[in-house]
């Protein structure tokens, strides 16, 4: 076993300089970004304002935010974003003004890929006449349509679906550099146009090999990238409304002996409101009347509800149990501490560089290349004299085996190979920058409660003063049946599990933050903790010693007494899950260093990983310690993965490196993941890294054949020594190259089973 290092979170508050007066930050909804390279255009413009001090471009959130010296208003922003080709307008509002432009972001992109995937499916019915011709073409079946047909289908999906592309080269160009929309319309152009042109000029004869099948082929898959991309966008928005809309949207507001009910937007610091049972809590605040438990499990992630009494703090979006709670309102939106998780999902995100910006590098320095080679294939053939024909035969080789069919291809291949088979496994993989980072994992950290443990109670201990344990949890179990407590559902749970019968009581009575009490058989049985002995006169001498034992192993204990007398201590834990021992061991094989991340108590957390191969194991982390945890590992040079399910897991999840989210957890922490395990076993860990590490291999090695074939083929077909047809040939056989390359992952198979 490896040695445990345990340490507490630093408890010093941060600090730091005030703003400056001339210091404002200004937030922006961004409109007409497609790519990476769109965001890094803006963010570069914005940066060399006069008056800007720092700027930072969202893509998947669609949003920037601005930092200025004061002299630049909103509008000079919107007019600088929009001279790039863009559109910005300011966001503004409250906290409803916020979740309705949440809710119009997901509509726009739900909208786009309706919209993205009706044109995909048109699109691949219309080349797939084009596509059956070529592949009987080896086998000498004439299958392939004529002309005119290929030239109608070519021509739909050419201005259909490649018009986004001609749009964004457009922009490209105008704002002076290249990307990926410039190589695909470059490059679907070329082979789109020769074959019109020869078709036109080769009527009503056959105008020989043609290259409409290759144009249709490329912009169809290429927009098969586009569709996921949109779709990760989607799920990006997704999660912050997810956060957004654990906050209520009505108060119920005390005002002199009257109880008034009002949206959240009027409530105000210092307002007096009342959260019923089974409300959610809408607001920060401080506990000034009445007692209850709390469940925050969505906000720190631990099961067990946590008492609150007067002077007790609350936190907005927390539910309300079984009493009613008077509160006064200490922060609200932006200023709460739900908001502040929010805000720290949205800052880890924005901090990512996403891995598709590999081939707008490359096709910023690639397509200036190509464009000079042809320009000089052309002026080459045609100065030593050579015919019209071939000058323009040769430049449209160059310009058909730099298609990027290959490049196109390279990635989502690999991506539907890699993902298809982790998912199989029961892994999701959101993205392909999840994989690409998920490959490069040193550090794996783990939330403790529903990750490595089950994340519900379990009664782990009996201790009947009789002996008769079966006895001591019937009549236990028996009085709390009515309850929807969890500690009350785990007993009941284990009395049904020892197939014990059970009678409901005649009488039954919970008490906040104490316990309950309940007749049966005309006895009255309490259970609940020492609050509720001493108000009782019950003798808890020998409980409390039992009490402190097991509460030493991080368990929680509740004593059960009859007709005035404790006849036993009963204990409640959050239990291991099976696979974590065989998890640990296995990433501890692999070389990877694993944390233990938790809220709870460093008692609780000893007790937990007693035994676990961890490196190490940190404690009592409130949800804004965790990412600063992660970002601790991280600038010791680091690749950290955090696992978790709980919301208070989102913003470490964001922070680190790759998020892995277990399938049982919140909606909110599966949709910041970039990886979501939809068995909850910890063991599935190591298995989505191996397939991480399996599928960015493929994408790179895909990537080496589709360039390996440029940089050979360019030079031959500059020379006259590949015509247009063995280019489109060439062309052909990279992507056969690296579709058979990509098909090989489907071998892959998890080790958990």
């Amino acid at each position: 076993m490896s040695q445990q290092a345990i340490t507490a979170p630093d408890q010093q508050g941060a600090s730091g300089e005030a703003a400056s007066d001339r210091r404002d930050v200004l937030h922006f909804d961004i409109g007409g970004m497609t790519c990476a390279a769109c965001s890094a255009r803006i963010e570069k413009v914005l940066s060399r304002t006069p008056g800007v001090l720092r700027a930072s471009v969202n893509l998947p959130l669609e949003t920037a935010v601005v930092e200025t010296d004061g002299s630049l208003s909103a509008d000079d922003i919107e007019d600088k974003v929009a001279a790039t080709g863009y559109s910005a307008s300011e966001r503004s509002g409250g906290w409803q003004a916020e979740r309705q432009r949440q809710e119009e972001a997901d509509e726009r992109a739900h909208a786009e890929e309706q919209r993205t995937t009706f044109i995909l499916v048109l699109s691949a019915l219309l080349t797939a006449p084009m596509i059956v011709g070529m592949a009987g073409m080896p086998f000498g079946l004439a299958l392939m349509p004529p002309p005119v047909v290929q030239a109608v289908l070519a021509t739909i999906v050419q201005f259909m679906v490649g018009s986004r592309f001609y749009v964004g080269a457009f922009k490209a160009v105008r704002a002076g550099s290249a990307n990926m929309d410039v190589l695909v319309a470059l490059g679907t152009s070329a082979a789109y146009f020769y074959s019109l042109a020869l078709t036109v000029l080769a009527w009503p004869g056959h105008p020989g090999h043609l290259y409409f099948e290759a144009s249709a082929v490329i912009l169809t898959l290429i927009l098969f990238g586009k569709l996921m991309e949109a779709r990760a966008k989607r799920s990006t928005t997704a999660a912050i409304r997810s956060l957004s809309e654990l906050r209520p949207q009505t108060a119920h507001r005390i005002v002199g002996d009257t109880v008034e009910t009002i949206a959240i937007e009027a409530l105000f610091p210092g307002d007096r409101i009342l959260v019923k049972p089974g409300e959610r809590v809408p607001a920060d605040g401080v506990v000034v009347e009445g007692e209850s438990e709390l469940d925050e499990s969505l906000i720190t992630g631990e099961s067990m509800p946590v008492a609150r009494a007067p002077g007790g703090e609350v936190t907005g979006g927390t539910i309300n149990g079984s009493g009613a709670l008077t509160i006064d309102v200490s922060a609200l939106g932006a200023d709460s501490k739900l908001a502040a998780i929010i805000r720290l999902v949205e800052n880890a995100q924005t901090a990512k560089a996403p891995v598709q910006k590999l081939v707008d590098q490359v096709s910023a320095i690639f397509v200036p290349v190509v464009l000079v080679i042809a320009a000089a294939t052309f002026a080459g053939w045609w100065f030593t004299g050579a015919s019209l024909d071939a000058a323009i035969g040769a430049t449209v080789a160059v310009l058909v085996i730099a298609c990027p069919c290959a490049l196109g291809l390279a990635t989502p291949t690999a991506l539907v190979a890699g993902t298809g088979a982790a998912a199989r496994a029961g892994i999701l993989i959101r993205d392909i920058e999840a994989l690409e980072v998920a490959h490069n994992v040193t550090t794996v950290v783990f939330d403790k409660t529903g990750t490595l443990t089950v994340g519900e109670p379990r009664l782990t201990d009996l201790r009947a003063f009789d002996r008769n344990d079966d006895r001591l949890l019937r009549i236990a179990a028996s009085a709390q049946l009515p309850s929807e407590h969890p500690l009350a559902r785990a007993i009941v749970e284990a009395a049904g599990e020892r197939g014990l019968e059970l009678s409901r009581p005649t009488s039954f009575r919970a008490i906040a933050g104490q316990g309950i009490v309940a007749e049966i058989a005309g006895e009255t049985v309490l259970i609940g903790n020492t609050r509720l002995m001493d108000a009782n006169g019950i003798d808890t001498f020998l409980t409390k010693q039992i009490a402190r034992e097991l509460e030493g192993q991080g368990k929680t204990c509740s004593t059960m007494a009859i007709a005035g007398r404790a006849v036993g201590v009963l204990a409640m834990a959050d239990t291991l899950r099976p696979e974590t021992p065989a998890a640990l061991e296995r990433l501890e094989a692999m070389g990877v260093a694993t944390v233990m991340l938790t809220g709870d108590t460093e008692t609780v957390a000893r007790a937990v990983a007693q035994g676990l191969p961890l490196g190490e194991i940190v404690a009592g982390v409130p949800p804004e310690g965790k990412a600063e945890r992660i970002s601790e590992l991280m600038n010791e040079g680091r690749i950290v993965a955090m696992v978790g399910d709980g919301v208070n897991d989102a913003p470490a999840l964001a922070a680190a490196s790759i998020g892995i989210a277990m399938g049982s957890g919140s909606e909110v922490a599966m949709e910041t993941a970039g990886i979501t395990l939809m068995r909850s076993r910890p063991d599935l860990v190591a298995d989505a890294l191996d397939v991480s590490r399996a599928t960015v291999r493929k994408i790179r090695q895909n990537l080496f054949w589709a360039f390996i074939y440029n940089v050979v083929g360019v030079p031959l077909a500059a020379f006259g020594l590949l015509t247009p047809a063995i280019a489109g040939a060439a062309m052909a056989l990279s992507s056969v190259s690296v579709v058979t390359n990509a098909g090989l992952l489907r071998r892959w198979k998890p080790r958990s089973r």
